[in-house]
């Protein structure tokens, strides 16, 4: 089977894309119980185009995605023959992929494909990125070994101009291993045996890969800090910066850049600062507009990075001016402020799964859609149930007005009820800590994640206080939610219950917000988008008018604990249904919206006749 490379330029809103579509041989998707819209109707010649990092914006970029050669063996074997064509970025594992064969941890799964570069970025830099895969990767380029890289949920990158050869096309080569749950790795929900709240998991690349062209000189990232108390906005241009964070970079042997920084709303000017390139800038915010779920207004940042007198990086970006704290309301009760205001905080468990892609949403417009539709319901936040999303995502929460709570996904044993911290390696303990770092270091900047979760209920949690004094350290300009239900060690800024299926709400704490972490549940399957006929809920309805009822004596039992109680936040389980979970306020295909969005709107404020 053959396939072709062609270049086209892209212009889409101002943005140059240089990248390569192929023309693309017959594919398909594998059997599968259940399909998407988006997935029916995929083209993967156009899989996942869009650009991948928009906070940190390059006019020139090459999309990598598309059909690889892929093949899979023994771990430790030398790489076998090509066995045919895998869709990048779908896991191996899920039927857009067009392979859906399962990883295990003796296995190791192989991609290649050739790219040409263009001829207008010979004098640059050349990087690769990978925005995800699950979960060691080694990269190749022309026979060269470039990168190794552990971690499953976030984004890394390398420097490949010195394997770049004079020939026409370049050849890349993945290996990615993954034990899924019989390893340490933060893994989430992914079990080799699925069932119950544990669902298939995700091996190999499962983000966009792509490649930029750079200077040696360059903008590495930003650090963007909103002070709406002073009016002003914090922005700190890293140069050079290397994967790891603060303290784990090299030093740069020379005088630090230069960087020039633009802030505009709606094309307006308002403010323009410099600085050297590793210290603070601080730019005059007057009279701003803060960002807010009702008001998700966001400024936008243009960076220049000027070295030894010339221009050698530009970036666009954009911030938030806005505040989460903890503060004392007029009745007396601890809760969590916005903008310096109570703001009752209520979402839905977010799992992130999907039939046909896993954890790869079919298309962005698939991911746009989930949170439009809890915009609709009514909503103003989501709990990222043990999962990190690519970095659109946070992007469509941040223009939307969605507020986040950000879990790091669970590895190690999964203790149940109220047990000791479980004991961990050293090596475990760095592998959950590099890419805990990692998930806050690459996401800092979203104003719609307001609260790190470190640990859901037992899982894997270990050295509670220490961990959560690094994370509070780490990011002092969110909330720190030590461990969400269950295992309470009287850390973080919330305490956080969870109780099944009617909502309780804790004993209100002079110290911490008190939360309502996962509640309801209640479950109702429909015939035609079901995982599978075998299935359950936290309480099965026998219908929509009973569900939209339970739903709505659940809401308004919510309602009274804000007002009496203190009760800050409250999580109801969940968007959708998934595998063989029917919980969701949407089936696990987004065909049926369960009880009608208006619906659920009205039960949520009270307004339902």
């Amino acid at each position: 089977m053959k396939y072709f490379l062609v270049p086209v330029i892209i212009v889409t809103a101002g943005l140059i894309t240089c990248c390569q579509r192929e023309i693309a041989p017959e594919w398909k998707p594998v059997e599968n119980p259940i399909f998407t819209t988006w997935g029916e109707k995929l083209d993967p010649a156009a899989a996942w185009p869009e650009y991948p990092r928009p906070a940190l914006v390059r006019d020139e970029w090459m999309n990598l995605n598309g059909l690889w050669d892929y093949s899979i063996g023994p771990k430790d074997a030398e790489r076998p023959e090509p066995q045919g064509k895998i869709l990048v970025p779908f896991p191996v594992e899920s039927a857009l992929s067009g392979v859906k064969e399962r990883l295990t941890d003796s296995l190791a799964l192989w991609y290649s494909r050739e790219f040409v570069l263009p001829k207008q970025w010979d004098d640059k830099q050349i990087i690769i990125n990978f925005e995800a895969s699950d979960w060691e990767t080694t990269v190749w380029v022309n026979d060269s070994l470039a990168s190794i890289h552990r971690g499953g949920y976030n984004p890394f990158w390398c420097d490949i101009t010195n394997y770049i050869t004079d020939k026409k096309k370049q050849t890349i080569v993945v290996k990615v291993t993954d034990p899924t749950d019989r390893g340490p790795q933060p893994r989430g929900k992914q079990v080799m045996k699925p069932g119950g709240i544990w669902y298939t998991p995700t091996s190999g690349i499962w983000q966009t890969v792509w490649i930029e062209p750079v200077e040696k000189a360059r903008i590495g990232d930003l650090r963007v800090v909103p002070d709406i108390d002073n009016g002003v906005l914090h922005v700190t241009v890293i140069e050079e910066w290397c994967q790891g964070g603060p303290g784990e970079c090299p030093p740069v042997d020379k005088a630090p850049s230069l960087a020039e920084i633009t802030l505009l709303a709606e094309g307006r000017t308002v403010a323009v600062a410099s600085g050297p390139t590793g210290s603070v800038v601080t730019l005059p915010v007057p009279d701003a507009r803060l960002w807010s779920p009702d008001d998700p207004f966001l400024y936008d940042l243009k960076v220049r990075m000027v070295t030894g007198g010339q221009v050698t990086d530009e970036v666009t970006s954009y911030a938030g001016m806005r505040k989460i704290s903890l503060g004392v309301s007029e009745d007396g009760f601890t809760r969590i402020f916005l903008n310096n205001e109570f703001v009752w905080q209520n979402g839905p468990l977010d799992q992130g799964f999907w039939p046909d892609g896993l954890y790869t949403p079919p298309s962005d417009e698939a991911m746009i859609y989930d949170l439009d539709m809890l915009k609709k319901m009514g909503f103003n936040m989501l709990r990222k149930h043990v999962k990190v999303e690519n970095r659109r995502f946070y992007y469509h929460t941040d223009r939307m007005g969605l507020l986040v709570w950000q879990d790091m996904p669970s590895g190690d044993d999964y203790i149940w009820g109220d047990m000791p911290d479980i004991a961990r390696s050293a090596a475990d303990s760095t592998i959950f800590m590099d890419e805990l770092t990692r998930m806050i270091w690459t996401k800092f900047n979203n104003p719609s994640i307001v609260m790190w979760v470190v640990y859901n209920e037992g899982w894997g949690q270990y050295n509670t206080p220490a961990v959560t004094d690094y994370v509070t350290a780490l990011d002092t300009t969110r909330l720190v939610n030590s461990t969400s239900g269950w295992t309470d060690r009287g850390t973080g800024h919330v305490l956080d219950i969870h109780h099944y299926p009617e909502p309780v709400a804790p004993m209100p704490e002079k110290e911490r917000a008190i939360v309502l972490g996962e509640f309801g549940g209640l479950g109702l399957p429909v015939q035609g988008h079901t995982w599978e006929q075998k299935n359950w809920g936290y309480e099965k309805m026998g219908d929509a008018a009973a569900l939209l009822q339970k739903y709505s004596d659940f809401y308004a039992q919510v309602r009274e604990m804000v007002v009496t109680e203190g009760l800050s936040a409250s999580v109801y389980t969940q968007t959708t249904d998934v595998e063989t979970e029917t919980n969701g306020l949407m089936t696990y295909d987004r065909k049926v919206d369960k009880m009608g969005f208006e619906n659920v709107k009205k039960a949520m404020s009270g307004d339902r006749q």
